[in-house]
């Protein structure tokens, strides 16, 4: 799957997932790391889809696995995904269908929707569920399975970046 264009750099991702509070943070958290230390210039970000947890820290087992995987997620502050920011984003990165559909519909425009890809599109790995599982109703080992997944599908994702800015 090839990245849309960057509008310039640095190139700039967002990861979203309902209350920006399990899955995303933990996806923009590894994800920022990783292109760090690959020395890409890319800018990561993430939000919700909905706006009940605006302003909220990660979940505390989703800061627990990140923690337990050599991660820090302290410092995220979850927010609502604006539509206006489509025009500041390379690339708009969902963690279920539920929130792709979403994303498709507060897009302004095609230019908009094409920017749109899910998360696990970038793990070879993925087999047809590409959802990255929302550990939230469960425990604590659930938030280290998420975790997994998205660090997979990272390491795909930045291959890609590698090839295309890198």
């Amino acid at each position: 799957m090839s990245l849309p264009a960057p509008q310039g750099l640095p190139y700039r991702i967002c990861l979203v997932c309902l209350g920006n509070i399990c899955r995303s943070p933990i996806a923009a958290v590894v994800l920022a790391e990783r292109v760090a230390a690959e020395g890409l210039p890319v800018a990561v970000d993430s939000a919700g889809t909905g706006s009940w947890h605006v302003g909220e820290p990660a979940d505390r087992r989703a800061r627990a696995a990140l923690r337990r995987a050599g991660y820090d997620g302290e410092a995220h502050r979850a927010r609502q995904f604006d539509p206006a920011w489509f025009a500041a984003r390379d690339l708009v990165l969902a963690l279920d269908e539920a929130n792709l559909a979403d994303l498709r519909r507060l897009a302004p425009d095609q230019q908009a929707r094409a920017r749109i890809r899910l998360l696990r599109s970038f793990d070879p790995a993925a087999e047809v569920d590409l959802a990255v599982p929302d550990p939230y109703y469960g425990n604590d080992a659930g938030f280290d399975d998420t975790l997994a997944v998205v660090e997979a599908a990272v390491d795909g994702l930045v291959r890609e970046l590698r090839a295309a800015i890198g």
